[in-house]
């Protein structure tokens, strides 16, 4: 399979295990996305206004979760971030 391919599946892998862990797997919430961050990005996830903060930046639409397009959209901004592109 080639890497890009593996790549965006692992994206979508890591999605859903994060946003599968209550009854909407098609989506995260703020408790979910702590837990991403805490696992993925230790040190990331910082105190509760931060978080509220940084979902209330994701959550693009403002239903209260974060879609896979959101995330999709925080991983490439993360991306760049890393970067040094922005």
């Amino acid at each position: 399979m080639p890497m890009l391919e593996d790549q965006l599946k692992l994206l979508k892998n890591t999605f859903d295990k994060y946003a599968g862990k209550d009854a909407d797997k098609g989506s995260m919430s703020k408790a979910e996305l702590a837990d991403l961050l805490r696992e993925e990005f230790p040190g990331m996830a910082g105190d509760k206004k931060q978080l509220d903060a940084f979902f209330t930046g994701l959550d693009g639409d403002k239903d209260g979760k974060v879609s896979f397009p959101e995330f999709v959209q925080f991983a490439a901004t993360l991306l760049l971030m890393l970067m040094g592109s922005i």
